[in-house]
């Protein structure tokens, strides 16, 4: 089982981001993928946009989790970034979002792309987890948060 410390590098978070629209946003996501993991960014945010044009990734709750499967990428990397202001996304809910958990998988990862993406989806609607995320006022506080609650999770 892939834990969220092992797939979100603490060089792909972001806190008090602003951004513009959707593009601005999966740019700088792109970027923070760039830095963290040596991703090709126009690659990633080519293919987190294709992603988005088949549906809204935004779930509601102010959260969304764009993922997309990345050529020559070996394994699995997270990037979250918190915004300020929310941006709008299409959301279920219609609510912006400002909170983003972005899901880069290899491009042979199916199942184990869908796992991690639903226990990304699970600890994204935990209300308190939710919470505290948006509290993160550093890098560090997220990073922190995403390692220790997936354990408590596990508790």
């Amino acid at each position: 089982m892939v834990h969220f410390n092992d797939i979100v590098a603490p060089d792909a978070l972001g806190t008090a981001l602003s951004v513009n629209g959707k593009k601005q946003l999966f740019q700088k996501v792109a970027a923070l993928a760039a830095k963290a993991y040596g991703l090709d960014a126009d690659l990633v945010a080519e293919a987190l946009t294709d992603r988005e044009k088949l549906g809204s990734t935004g779930f509601g709750g102010g959260v969304a989790i764009p993922h997309a499967k990345i050529p020559d990428l070996q394994k699995m990397c997270g990037v979250v970034v918190l915004l300020d202001p929310a941006v709008a996304f299409d959301a279920v809910d219609e609510t912006p979002v400002d909170i983003v958990f972005a899901l880069l998988s290899p491009i042979d990862s199916g199942a184990e792309h869908l796992k991690t993406l639903a226990r990304v989806s699970r600890y994204l609607r935990d209300e308190g987890q939710v919470a505290r995320l948006r509290g993160a006022k550093s890098t560090a506080a997220l990073h922190a948060l995403l390692a220790g609650g997936e354990a408590r999770d596990a508790a």
